[in-house]
């Protein structure tokens, strides 16, 4: 069913939806605005974008630096051979230098995560490896080397499958994300990080706990992209009924002057109520005041909270939450 997309924290949503269409929906509006401030006769070469394509770019984007995670990860394990090798071949290596443990370059859960078909196919695709840190690489290994959780992990000579997942959780949540160094690297050929950070680091967890039910091809799930899809293209093509419900309510503020991103939220919003037949409105209204607190202004949760629940109370009162079935380029 294309509307039955629920809460974007259901347990099952790995990619955060609403925050795609939204920073499609801003790019769309953006370069609208770009194009119409264009002085008056002067050529234009610009083609405006193909907001599906857009959308579409965002998941990929997303996908690509999630691959990247996972590697990163593996490439962290896997440096324990690369230092064993190293501190073995010195001029006059020491006992310690000829006896490096490399118990987590052979981690189990790594080697099963190598080992997926669909993950490496990802790797093969999008080619990870092509923008590996060496230098980071050793400064993190050795970070971790320095700690009393791998000091613990590699006393134990046997492999307990928790022990195996719970140093890669350690490696990734208590090391990686912390760097400064990791972060800034990633910012730099990233440019998605700071959107999909935190979101990422909730991946990753739901990875972990089940690697091989994931395909890294399609990330995103057909019923998932329809909504996304969906929500997009509603938005769209119903702007203007969307704000003949939003500017009554708007009071003395000029449309013109609200953040970009709030109406862009508040127009989700309306979308939502009156043409996504199964979201509850109470969890449509609180999404869009999380991402309003989250990506725009510190009042913006509140304003959108304002709004979007007088307009939910106006449809109730007026017997007109009536969801119906929308697809774009049909009359409804």
């Amino acid at each position: 069913d294309l509307h039955s997309f629920p809460t974007r924290r259901s347990s099952d949503l790995h990619i955060d939806i609403r925050v795609k269409v939204m920073q499609t929906l801003y790019t769309v509006e953006s370069q609208l605005a770009e194009s119409n401030t264009e002085e008056p006769g002067k050529a234009t070469v610009k083609k405006s974008p193909d907001p599906v394509k857009l959308l579409q770019n965002h998941f990929d984007q997303t996908r690509q630096l999630f691959v990247f995670l996972i590697h990163s990860l593996a490439e962290v394990t896997l440096y324990a051979d690369t230092d064993a090798r190293n501190r073995a071949s010195k001029h006059l290596p020491t006992e310690a230098d000829r006896n490096v443990n490399t118990k987590l370059a052979r981690n189990e859960l790594v080697q099963k995560i190598l080992d997926l078909p669909s993950y490496k196919q990802a790797v093969k695709e999008i080619k990870p490896q092509l923008l590996d840190s060496p230098d980071l690489l050793r400064k993190m290994y050795q970070e971790l080397v320095a700690t009393e959780k791998y000091q613990q992990y590699i006393t134990v000579a046997e492999r307990e499958k928790k022990d195996e997942k719970d140093i890669l959780e350690y490696i990734f949540s208590d090391l990686i994300l912390p760097s400064e160094a990791f972060t800034s690297y990633v910012e730099e050929n990233f440019t998605n990080w700071d959107d999909d950070a935190e979101m990422l680091n909730v991946l990753m967890q739901n990875f972990m706990n089940k690697p091989a039910a994931w395909n890294f091809q399609e990330l995103l799930s057909k019923e998932k992209w329809l909504f996304a899809k969906g929500l997009l293209e509603t938005t769209l093509e119903k702007k203007e009924l969307a704000m003949d419900y939003i500017k009554p309510k708007l009071k003395n503020w000029d449309p013109d002057r609200i953040a970009v991103l709030d109406m862009i939220l508040m127009r989700m919003g309306v979308c939502e109520f009156l043409f996504f037949e199964t979201i509850p409105p109470k969890v449509t209204i609180n999404e869009y005041i999380d991402l309003a607190k989250e990506y725009s202004t510190q009042q913006s949760g509140q304003f959108v909270n304002g709004i979007l629940d007088n307009i939910h109370k106006d449809l109730l009162r007026e017997n007109k939450l009536h969801k119906v079935d929308f697809s774009p380029n049909k009359t409804s």
